[in-house]
């Protein structure tokens, strides 16, 4: 218990910071890997433009089916 103790009091405030601004790198994460992604599947393409557009379609929510 007196290890706990002190590591906590060592970062209390990183501690009170994250509940003060709870941002994580969840969402960059996330997009990181779709991104990969798209580049496995793109692999030869030797266009930018190409892979450009393909992560814009791909992460953009785009739709292509009329309403």
């Amino acid at each position: 218990m007196r290890k706990a103790a002190e590591t906590i009091r060592r970062h209390i405030e990183n501690i009170l910071t994250d509940y003060q601004h709870p941002v994580t790198n969840a969402m960059s994460e996330g997009l990181n890997s779709q991104i990969q992604k798209i580049k496995n599947t793109a692999y030869g393409v030797q266009s930018l433009e190409y892979f450009k557009t393909a992560i814009y379609f791909h992460c953009g929510g785009l739709d292509l089916y009329p309403c």
